[in-house]
């Protein structure tokens, strides 16, 4: 037995070797005990496990499946578990993963009964290994009753502020634990640079700097050290490219040149490897006809070998069938099966039978697919359930959060909703209002939870959180409390009365137009327009008639294009998707109680045929006079937003105009606060690259920091800038800094630096 376990051993660290483990390398570095205790009693464990036992580590099920309903795709209601198919999934063909919610949320206690259930069947296998039990739990605890709610990831983005999301996910990590999950399905990745995806939303924007800085911030916080019992696993989704299929429809083809991969999409996740993220979904799309599913270049070659990542690959939702079913590349389930885990899949997200057993074990014992593939995949399972603690303390007691649902993560919550909505217009300074001022609050999205939070809220699509929410306030009730009035207008359900709306605007102030979407994700939400729908429209050109003020409110997952009656509004707020307390937050900007400071984190298009992303080329920006015209012209640019108070940006210097390969010039800027209330700013940082190899952008983010100055107060904002900062992917696939002119912009200010 000790050969074995030596041999075994010895096979384990060789493999891990060959892959160019460097994600591996970094946690030894920083804790060598734990991590090599970990990887002995990996070792160990696998030496004692059937090939069986490993597969079944490999297999991840939906909670459906093991519960009381008519078939494996159904729940009944009330939930309740089925005590011989969980002792089937689990001794019989001894699942490893369980994922999901049986429709409804659950409240804490019941989640815990309901993983306890789990571990404690597993404690009565042969080899007591625990189940790891994975949830989208993707702005706070979605599917946990009673959970604090934030605002969605596109929200998050617009607070420009990495210290705020890495609390939020802090708080979001705690009260997944509270629930007894200890595995979060986040944070997504990818670049929302088409407007039309109807996942948007759930990304941090169209910038690779954003997007990698504020995905780390969130990987951070949901981990903190991995064992403690305060923490998930973070999973970085969805390996690659998947936010950008050329329809804009849901997992629909992508086609994306290699050298686009990895200068656009692939940074963000170098850097949450680079983190510490122990586990990653992949893509449910195909890239250049190839599904990411089968692509053992992007699965094994990049994601292990240059990346260096050693956690957990799971597949999403019966990604691996449709390598059969949809994508067409395997003949028949078992080639599927045989395709993706030889790519390097290590866990499927079956999640409805258990034919990926079967299927697997037969394709080993073929030698179609080799146990030394097997036992890379089950090594980095096991090793991430040892890293969590499940081993010593499977399931976490609800009793043990007392802090779960209170008042101070509120507070976080509307604090994170008040950074994040932006002021993109505010005609005369008809913002802030005064205290009595009468508001008419009209609109389809103006008293619905769904339209706050979108999708993923207390179930799949959002449309129980009217609901779920009964105790937090939609926009109407946050401004009819306060003495005003509320006509809806023109609802998602057609039933309009446009009339009605313009004669209560006419004994009001001011109108408050709330505009935009009802919830939705994934393939409900795809559109073939995102123009605004004519009913709101109408409801807008209906209400200007009245010569009234009229400040517009979005709420909205991807840009709705409103042109044509922007001109008829005063002032404009883009709330995205706030969360539960994003009705408060944004009653208190409208008031002045707090002043707005998000930022857009997309390029908000004008045009329903003409999406361009802020940092496009200059050859996108194209016109004639008088014969043609496909000018750069966006609603509102990346970047935008407003406050009530006013900063100037003086003195930006560096300390040098030249820099080496491997040196840095450190930039200074000062921000003042010249209005007459104290505000919160972002100070962006962009770096032109003048003339390159590879046609420039006319500018990329490379450095932001949020500050808050009082009245005359004045700081100093200090950046670093290296030459990755001022690098880029070329035709021979090297990130590479080319000697020449860069020009620095902070503000309306500008330096030019050399790089030699």
């Amino acid at each position: 037995m000790q050969k074995l376990y030596i041999i075994v051993l010895i096979l384990i660290v060789v493999s891990c070797s060959s892959e160019s483990d460097k994600g591996d390398e970094k946690s030894t570095s920083e804790k060598p005990a734990m991590s090599s205790e970990i990887d002995k009693k990996v070792a160990a464990l696998l030496s004692e496990m059937t090939l069986e036992e490993k597969v079944g580590q490999m297999t991840q099920i939906t909670l459906d499946v093991i519960t009381k309903g008519d078939n494996q795709y159904s729940s009944s209601q009330p939930y309740e578990l089925d005590s011989a198919l969980v002792h089937k999934a689990i001794h019989t063909y001894k699942v490893g993963s369980i994922l999901n919610t049986p429709g409804v949320p659950l409240s804490r206690q019941d989640w815990y009964k309901t993983i306890k259930t789990f571990q404690d069947e597993a404690a009565k296998t042969p080899r007591q290994i625990p189940i790891i039990y994975g949830i989208d739990a993707i702005h706070g605890v979605n599917y946990t009753i009673g959970a604090t709610l934030f605002p969605q990831q596109i929200g998050l983005a617009a607070t420009f502020n990495k210290d705020l999301v890495k609390d939020v996910a802090k708080i979001s990590a705690y009260e997944t634990r509270a629930s007894s999950i200890p595995w979060n399905f986040s944070p997504v990745l990818g670049l929302g640079r088409n407007p039309l995806w109807p996942r948007l939303w759930e990304t941090f924007g169209e910038d690779v700097y954003l997007g990698k800085t504020m995905g780390v911030a969130m990987v951070e916080g949901y981990q903190g050290t991995l064992g403690d019992p305060n923490t998930v696993a973070s999973c970085m989704k969805h390996y690659l490219g998947y936010s950008v299929p050329l329809s804009g429809k849901d997992r629909t083809p992508a086609w994306i040149p290699e050298r686009e991969l990895r200068q656009y999409f692939l940074p963000a996740f170098k850097e949450a490897v680079d983190a510490g993220s122990v586990t990653l979904m992949i893509n449910s799309g195909e890239i250049n006809g190839v599904p990411v599913h089968a692509s053992k270049f992007l699965l094994t070659d990049i994601l292990r070998g240059e990346l260096g990542f050693d956690g957990i690959a799971v597949t999403d939702w019966a990604d691996i069938n449709y390598l059969h079913t949809r994508h067409k590349v395997a003949e028949t389930i078992k080639d599927a099966i045989k395709i993706s885990v030889n790519a390097g899949i290590d866990m499927s997200m079956v999640p409805h039978d258990f034919e990926f057993i079967e299927l697997l074990v037969e394709l080993v014992k073929e030698g179609s697919v080799s146990e030394e593939r097997i036992d890379n995949a089950v090594s980095r399972i096991l090793k991430v359930k040892m890293q969590l603690g499940l081993f010593e303390n499977p399931v976490t007691n609800p009793k043990e959060y007392p802090d779960f649902g209170s008042d101070k993560f509120a507070a976080v919550s509307k604090k994170a909703a008040i950074e994040s909505i932006t002021l993109l217009k505010n005609k005369d300074n008809i913002l802030p209002l005064q205290k009595g001022t009468k508001i008419l609050v009209t609109g389809p999205t103006a008293n619905t939870m769904r339209s706050l939070n979108g999708g993923w809220s207390y179930n799949w699509q959002g449309s129980e959180a009217d609901n779920y929410a009964k105790d937090k306030n939609t926009i109407a009730e946050a401004i009819v409390s306060l003495g005003n009035t509320f006509m809806q207008g023109v609802s998602f359900e057609g039933k309009n009365d446009i009339n009605a709306a313009v004669k209560a605007a006419q004994q009001s102030d001011v109108v408050l137009l709330c505009l935009g979407e009802n919830s939705y994700t994934e393939t409900p939400g795809n559109t073939n327009s995102i123009i605004m729908p004519k009913d709101q429209i109408e409801l807008a050109k209906a209400l200007s008639k009245t010569g009234k003020k009229i400040i517009l409110v979005l709420l909205e997952g991807r840009p709705i294009i409103f042109n044509e009656i922007e001109p008829l509004v005063d002032a404009v707020f883009l709330g995205y998707l706030p969360g539960n307390h994003g009705a408060d937050a944004l009653s208190d900007l409208l008031f002045g109680i707090e002043n707005p400071s998000g930022r857009l984190p997309i390029n908000y298009p004008k045009h329903p045929h003409a999406f361009v992303n802020y940092n496009h080329k200059h050859s996108d920006n194209i016109s004639v006079p008088n014969y043609y015209d496909s000018d750069y012209d966006q609603q509102y640019e990346f970047g935008d937003g407003l406050s009530y108070t006013s900063f100037e940006y003086s003195d930006l210097s560096t300390n040098a105009t030249e820099m080496d390969q491997d040196g840095s010039i450190e930039v200074s800027v000062k921000i003042t606060n010249t209005g007459n209330r104290k505000g919160k700013e972002a100070v962006l940082l962009f770096i032109s690259d003048l003339y390159a190899s590879i046609t420039p952008e006319v500018r990329a983010l490379k450095g932001y920091e949020k500050i808050a100055l009082n009245e005359g107060e004045s700081k100093e904002v200090l950046f670093t800038i290296t030459k990755d900062e001022l690098s880029f992917v070329n035709e021979n696939m090297k990130t590479i800094a080319e000697p020449g002119d860069f020009e620095i912009s902070i503000g309306d200010l500008k330096k030019k630096i050399k790089l030699k």
